[in-house]
C-alpha cells in the first residue's frame, strides 16, 4: 500500500550535510512554505531536486527521491538531458499527477501508484503537457494521493493552484548513477548536477548557497 519503504533521515543528518556543503545560513521552512516555494520556482522553468522522507523501493521515483520540472515547457526535456540525465531525447519523461484529477488529462480512471502503467494523454492536454507526453501520445502515470505522500501531494497542489495544472515533470534523482539514497548522496549528485535548488527535509537549497 505504500512505497515509501526505505530509510527515513532526520533532520540533524540533513542537518550536517547543509553544514558541510552551504556557505550561507539556510533558513527552515514549513511543509506549506517550502512546497509553494518550490511551486514558485518550478513554474519560473527551474529544475528542481527534491528529497522527501523514505526513499521508494522498486524501479521507480515516486516523488521522494526526484529531479522535478514543468511539463509545460517541450524545450524542458533537453535541459533536464543537457545538464542531468545526457541520454537520448527520444526516451520520454514521465508525469506525476494528483490523483482525483488523473481522468481529466488522461485516458484513465484508475490509481498507478507505482508509475508502472501507460495510457493516452487525453487530445485536449498533449499540448498543454508537452513535456510528458511521448511521441506516440502516451505517457507513463504515477497518481499522487493525499494519504500515501502528503508533501508531495501539496506541492502539486501549490503547482496546480499557480498554473492550473496538477501535473509535475518527475523523474529519478541520480545522474548515470544509482537514484540517491542518502543526504550525502543528495547534496553531490545536486553539486555536481546543473539543476536550479534542491528541496530536502524543511530546507530549500538553492546553487549560490553551496560553498
Amino acid at each position: 500500500r505504500n512505497p515509501y519503504l526505505g530509510p527515513v533521515y532526520q533532520e540533524d543528518q540533513i542537518k550536517k550535510q547543509i553544514n558541510l556543503y552551504c556557505k550561507n545560513n539556510v533558513k527552515k521552512f514549513s511543509n506549506q512554505k517550502l512546497t509553494k516555494d518550490v511551486a514558485y520556482l518550478l513554474s519560473k522553468g527551474c529544475i528542481v531536486a527534491w528529497f522527501q522522507g523514505g526513499s521508494e523501493f522498486g524501479p521507480r521515483a515516486l516523488g521522494a527521491r526526484s529531479f522535478l520540472a514543468d511539463p509545460r515547457k517541450d524545450s524542458i526535456r533537453e535541459e533536464i538531458n543537457k545538464k542531468i540525465k545526457k541520454r537520448e531525447l527520444f526516451r520520454p519523461f514521465a508525469p506525476s499527477v494528483l490523483e482525483e484529477d488523473v481522468a481529466d488529462y488522461f485516458d484513465f480512471t484508475q490509481k498507478s501508484p507505482y508509475m508502472n502503467i501507460v495510457t493516452k494523454v487525453r487530445s485536449s492536454y498533449k499540448n498543454k503537457i508537452p513535456a510528458v507526453t511521448h511521441i506516440d501520445g502516451t505517457a507513463r502515470v504515477h497518481t499522487v494521493s493525499k494519504k500515501v505522500n502528503p508533501i508531495y501531494y501539496l506541492l502539486l497542489k501549490q503547482f496546480k493552484e499557480i498554473t492550473g495544472i496538477p501535473v509535475l515533470l518527475n523523474t529519478s534523482f541520480n545522474i548515470q548513477e544509482p537514484i540517491v539514497e542518502t543526504p550525502s548522496n543528495a547534496f553531490k549528485s545536486f553539486k555536481s548536477s546543473g539543476v536550479d535548488c534542491l528541496a530536502i527535509g524543511p530546507y530549500l537549497i538553492h546553487r549560490k548557497d553551496l560553498k
